[in-house]
């Protein structure tokens, strides 16, 4: 990520493959601040064993596309969300990369990162059978969670009486 800020948002890539018992590492590196250091890190992810790196950035957002530039391995960026344009600006700069140099490009914030997490994870099930199978229960998972609960408003007003009921006191109409 390009700044400790968005540790907000990118926390939500590394639950996502922590709970997918996908290894991953965490690390605050700036495209402006600290370029030596992009370069170096980025140019010595695959020597290093790193198969996929998500990139969190706001504002001008640079990091996923000069990571990019910097390694042959897929860099997915994620725009995190920015006080002044809300998260467009990041948006469009990790979108608009030139060609030669792609950047997979997720939505902005909270969603973007926990699916930049599950496309890592899809990525890396092409060769590691696990991954692919931790996906699948996910999946599985995620469609059995929709399917309990097909009426929010059930469940909603089953609370709310609940809640009602238990409080001394309270009377009905």
């Amino acid at each position: 990520m390009g700044s400790s800020s968005d540790w907000e948002t990118m926390e939500h890539a590394a639950k996502t493959l922590g709970d997918l018992g996908v290894p991953y590492e965490t690390r605050v590196v700036s495209a402006h601040r600290t370029p030596d250091l992009l370069f170096e890190y980025a140019s010595q992810a695959e020597q290093r064993g790193m198969q996929v790196i998500i990139a969190g950035a706001g504002g001008a957002a640079h990091l996923p596309g000069i990571a990019a530039a910097k390694t042959i391995l897929p860099i997915l960026g994620v725009p995190i969300e920015s006080k002044a344009l809300k998260g467009l600006d990041s948006l469009l700069s990790i979108a608009q990369m030139p060609g030669g140099i792609p950047v997979g490009t997720m939505a902005i914030g909270k969603a973007g990162a926990i699916n930049a997490a599950l496309l890592a994870t899809a990525i890396l099930g092409v060769k590691y059978p696990e991954y692919r199978d931790a996906l699948r229960t996910f999946r599985k998972q995620q469609t059995e969670k929709v399917l309990a609960n097909p009426d929010p408003s059930l469940s909603a007003s089953s609370k709310a009486s609940a809640t009602a009921d238990s409080s001394p006191g309270k009377k009905h109409a």
